[in-house]
């Protein structure tokens, strides 16, 4: 425990100082403090000394200099259980600092702006903010560093109960925030740099990985109710589903995170109004129309049994024609879009579980990197962000595609790139027919998407996210009546499956690009 003395504070972010200094010359703390911040607190009324005249020795340099001084971190380092070190700080005449409050320049906000030159960045690095925060946190038994304005009301409520004193727990703790802070602190500078200075060749993968997440929220459990689970962001940038903002329902689990992540991936990725219904990570239904409300109901229609108790995306504010669909095809888990009309909600909230997710389609922005955790490590791809241009087909049958099937190809093409491999995709126009995902053989997912399809299947055309190794996939749909297929190709089989596609009168394109999603 500590009883506070002195107080240095040095903040860029100035929420809530003021309290803080008010609280601490109420229980006779003196303050010191530097430029904008002294002038603040002095402003305000309350007592503060400059740095400069506590050191003896001005700001200098712009200010980048102020608190880089013996008088500072000597009164900082000092173990004062130590005679030695005692009988140091008395010789120089340093005295003792028992708490430091600084927050650090904006850095990560600063490097968010649009064309950000590399000169306010480097401007915006912070030095000597992180050198008192360390020299305080490694001397954490005898001195408070606070870096978090959240921390503030903490802090004094303590002192008000504890006489002026601070309890070892809190000091501890603060001090792990310090090196949370200036961990994530250093990691951004490094990534600005090394992104900024480094050819694209070079850094397309990086070569070390230092990653820093900030808890959201806790959530209601992870995969099974039996294991706790959080959700964290992005420590250097507020982006993706940490933007979203929950309208209506119950709180959110694990599995509701994973599916509205997928759902706004697949969704947002259109350009037309489109809807789709997820389960299970999996698109159960995907769909384009010119209307929100029909594009649903195609996403719906295409697997009614599995879509019950999914989670919808729709890239188009939800009106509320579409949201009387939504309450009559049943029990759905959560509903994610970039905004909800009145008279939708009016409908929606109807549905007291039924979670709202709003969403702007431009706060959705794609990570460049794709992770995936193993025992041991970390697997890191570039994420899979490859498009298909209609030039790039490649037409391997002597039936050529109608523009009609064309379009619909690629619809098909897009969709089953959101799908588990063995991925096989039926589509009709632009809206699924019927899906066959995850399974260890092709064959057996083109057999799921088939018997989903049922009658549909006719006149339809098949998407596969890979070659295709046999032409059993094939004869199983030219039999329900699919009359196009597109795939990757670059089988040895190809000359079988091009030639049995000739025979069945069936007109197949292929891409050279594979879309495996494990």
């Amino acid at each position: 425990m500590i009883k506070v003395k002195r107080a240095l504070i040095s903040v860029s972010d100035k929420t809530g100082i003021l309290e803080l200094a008010r609280g601490l010359h109420y229980f006779g703390v003196e303050i010191i403090s530097t430029g904008g911040t002294a002038k603040t607190i002095r402003e305000a009324g309350i007592p503060v000394k400059d740095v400069s005249e506590y050191t003896g020795f001005p700001e200098m340099l712009d200010g980048r200099v102020k608190t880089l001084h013996p008088k500072i971190h000597g009164g900082l380092l000092a173990l004062r259980d130590n005679p030695e070190h005692m009988k140091t700080v008395t010789e120089h005449g340093i005295g003792l600092i028992d708490m430091v409050v600084v927050n650090l320049y904006p850095f990560e906000k600063v490097i968010q702006k649009k064309n950000v030159s590399l000169e306010e960045a480097i401007e915006n690095i912070d030095i000597g903010g992180p050198s008192m925060l360390r020299s305080a946190a490694k001397n954490y038994k005898s001195v408070a560093v606070v870096t978090n304005p959240a921390r503030y009301e903490e802090v004094l409520k303590e002192l008000k109960t504890n006489s002026g004193i601070l309890p070892d727990a809190l000091l501890f703790n603060l001090a792990v925030e310090v090196f949370e802070r200036t961990g994530a602190y250093d990691r951004a500078i490094a990534q600005f740099l090394n992104k900024r200075f480094s050819s694209e060749a070079f850094t397309s993968l990086p070569q070390n990985i230092s990653m820093s997440f900030v808890k959201v929220q806790d959530l209601r459990y992870g995969e099974n109710p039996h294991q706790p689970a959080a959700f964290y962001r992005d420590a250097d940038s507020v982006s993706g589903l940490a933007k979203m903002k929950q309208l209506h329902g119950k709180e959110l689990s694990f599995n509701n995170i994973l599916d509205l992540y997928a759902a706004a991936d697949i969704a947002y990725a259109f350009a037309n109004p489109a809807a789709v219904v997820i389960k299970h990570n999996n698109p159960c239904g995907v769909a384009e129309d010119k209307e929100l409300s029909k594009a649903y109901l195609n996403a719906w229609s295409c697997d009614k049994l599995s879509a019950f108790g999914g989670i919808i995306g729709l890239n188009r504010p939800v009106d509320k024609k579409t949201a009387e669909a939504i309450i009559k095809s049943g029990f759905m888990e959560c509903i994610i879009a970039p905004a909800f009309e009145k008279s939708a909600q009016d409908v929606l909230t109807q549905k007291k579980n039924l979670r709202l997710i709003e969403l702007a389609a431009e706060d959705f922005k794609k990570d460049k990197y794709d992770f995936k955790k193993v025992s041991g490590g970390l697997l890191l791809q570039e994420a899979d962000t490859r498009e298909l241009k209609p030039e790039e087909l490649k037409v391997v049958t002597k039936k050529k595609p109608t523009k009609a099937q064309v379009d619909s190809m690629l619809f098909g093409w897009k969709v089953v790139k959101y799908v588990k491999s063995n991925a096989i995709v039926l589509a009709k126009g632009t809206k699924t027919i019927g899906i066959g995902m995850g399974q260890t053989s092709r064959v057996d997912s083109a057999e799921l998407a088939l018997r989903r399809a049922g009658k549909l299947s006719k006149g339809a055309v098949l998407a596969s996210d890979a070659f295709l190794p046999k032409a059993d996939t094939l004869i199983k749909a030219a039999k329900m009546g699919v009359k196009a297929i597109i795939q990757t190709g670059g089988s040895i089989a190809d000359p079988e499956v091009i030639k049995e596609a000739d025979k069945r009168g069936i007109t197949m394109v292929v891409t050279g690009i594979r879309h495996f999603r494990h």
